[in-house]
């Protein structure tokens, strides 16, 4: 992208530049989570005026500073050093100092790192200002269109173990609320397909490439999504954000089974012979048992496949 970097810091000083920006602080500053455009004015000019910027990797946080034409010194605060960089963000803070912290992509301790480092500034007895901006969690809720939902719940990546993941999936299915899920790609089909086993009546919104030139919304019934994705290949690129949308309210009676019963029935089956398992399920939710018992052979097909 061509910009002139001195208009643009200029415009942000006009925009921002009337704001106290207090010395001895931190600024956790929230940076694109794509699209180089959607970096606020109010960062722009933050970034501007610090003294250093600790960020997650300075190779990443390089590029975003030319972007801009900025030349401070980085700082690398990462998972791996961020007690160690924390003490050094202390000291300097402690000299008068102001330094901004961004993570690689959207705003810091959001599933990054920069939570032990703003606590441990906090615990010094020192200032953190936030500069809001953008996160994958809320672009992904607004464009979810849970009506439904009462709240949400962040997530963010589910174990990579496969029996550990799915102890983690069997709890996301029936909730009142949107669940927000962060996946790789080389994992999107293994979750997608879990949450297709086992909520398969719940809707799923999968966001591909937020803010990127190939950005997708998808919203369909989780049961339904595994085909989707895997009618074109290209679904399964890139990097994934999926909201699990709040259980539906089922009345008894219904066609469709109950969201408690098919979750009461996953975590049942799993453990316990099919019979059994459906019984129980049955007697925990007042679905039909002859319902349960056709999705419970669903589920063992699945599972065996």
């Amino acid at each position: 992208m061509n910009i002139d970097a001195s208009l643009l810091m200029q415009a942000a000083a006009a925009a921002a530049g009337m704001q106290q920006y207090p010395a001895a602080t931190l600024y956790v500053v929230a940076t694109p989570i794509g699209n180089l455009a959607d970096m606020s004015f109010r960062a722009a000019h933050v970034l501007g005026l610090v003294d250093a910027v600790a960020c997650e990797d300075t190779r990443v946080s390089a590029g975003l500073m030319r972007h801009l034409g900025l030349h401070k010194p980085l700082i690398a605060v990462h998972q791996h050093n961020e007690h160690e960089g924390a003490a050094q963000v202390v000291a300097r803070l402690q000299r008068g100092e102001r330094l901004a912290y961004i993570s690689d992509a959207g705003t810091p301790a959001v599933s990054d790192p920069g939570a032990v480092l703003v606590a441990a500034v906090a615990a010094a007895g020192l200032r953190v200002l936030p500069i809001p901006g953008a996160s994958s969690v809320v672009t992904a809720l607004s464009a979810s269109g849970d009506a439904a939902s009462a709240g949400f719940r962040f997530v963010g990546f589910l174990p990579t173990k496969a029996q550990e993941r799915r102890s983690a999936a069997q709890a996301l299915a029936g909730q009142p609320y949107s669940q927000v899920l962060f996946e790789a790609p080389h994992r999107i089909r293994a979750v997608v397909d879990l949450l297709a086993e086992l909520c398969p009546g719940q809707d799923l919104t999968l966001c591909r490439e937020l803010t990127k030139q190939f950005e997708t919304v998808h919203t369909a019934k989780a049961g339904e999504m595994p085909a989707w994705l895997a009618a074109d290949v290209q679904r399964e690129r890139g990097e994934f954000v999926l909201v699990l949308h709040a259980a539906a309210v089922v009345v008894a009676g219904d066609a469709e089974l109950p969201e408690l019963a098919l979750r009461a029935l996953a975590l049942l089956s799993a453990e316990l012979p099919l019979k059994q398992a459906v019984g129980l399920a049955a007697e925990l939710s007042g679905a039909s048992r002859n319902r349960l018992y056709e999705r419970a052979l669903e589920i063992k097909k699945a599972r065996e496949a």
